[in-house]
């Protein structure tokens, strides 16, 4: 079975697109969205109804969270005040620019999707199976990540919130990030998502691909949004 996993779009429309293009030209047998549809992009309700339309499962992200609920922090991972600064102002807009329409879908996905493949329990979480706004880099010790995975009785775990891709597997337990399709750092602008074969093997490739991130970059500067998250969009360094 032949699965397609994307992540943090991130109100990129553009990155989407050509996503979703990429993967259909595959024909996988599933395609799951692993949430952050919103947030420091400049078209996060054109992405929400793009998502809703599709009908492809998705899970909720931080990102997802905080603007459907309307909280003021989506429970980020700053590195410092300026980005912390830069994060609010994202949120903020983020929701003036959410109809309720695309509101009201957000607060209906739910924290994980499971699904028993070849005799193998995978869970699609956006962040951990613990939280949705927790990181799973792919340095976490296998002593901290193995109770998490045998408490959540999973043998793939499929994940974003990252925004790095990567495949490791920790007693015969396979963890797989599938980094960032809107908002990638993995070093260079492509969008990327993973692709995941399970048979009586596990192989998973990463796609990158190619999109007009010029045109998001200067729709996030014309939104007036953030310089930094422009950037972020042509260089793949966040």
């Amino acid at each position: 079975m032949r699965i397609a996993v994307f992540s943090d779009i991130h109100g990129n429309k553009h990155a989407l697109e050509a996503v979703l293009a990429d993967i259909q030209s595959r024909e996988p047998d599933l395609l799951v969205c692993l949430g952050d549809l919103v947030g420091y992009g400049a078209d996060p309700d054109a992405v929400v109804q793009a998502i809703r339309a599709s009908g492809i499962p998705t899970v909720m992200g931080n990102y997802d969270d905080a603007i459907a609920n309307r909280r003021l922090v989506c429970g980020c991972d700053y590195k410092d005040e300026k980005a912390l600064e830069a994060g609010v102002k994202s949120i903020s807009w983020t929701m003036e620019h959410t109809r309720e329409a695309s509101r009201e879908f957000l607060l209906t996905l739910p924290d994980r999707i499971v699904k028993t493949i070849n005799g193998r329990r995978v869970l699609f979480v956006h962040g951990s199976p613990r939280k949705l706004n927790e990181y799973l880099y792919e340095d976490v010790p296998a002593a901290d990540i193995i109770p998490m995975l045998r408490e959540a009785n999973v043998d793939v775990l499929v994940c974003g919130h990252t925004h790095l891709p990567y495949h490791r597997v920790a007693e015969d337990r396979h963890i797989i990030n599938a980094g960032s399709a809107g908002k990638p750092k993995h070093g260079d602008p492509q969008a990327v998502y993973a692709l995941i074969e399970l048979s009586n093997d596990i192989r998973v490739e990463f796609i990158k691909v190619p999109y007009d991130y010029e045109s998001a970059a200067l729709a996030v500067e014309k939104a007036g949004l953030p310089a930094e998250f422009a950037a972020i969009l042509r260089t793949g360094i966040g």
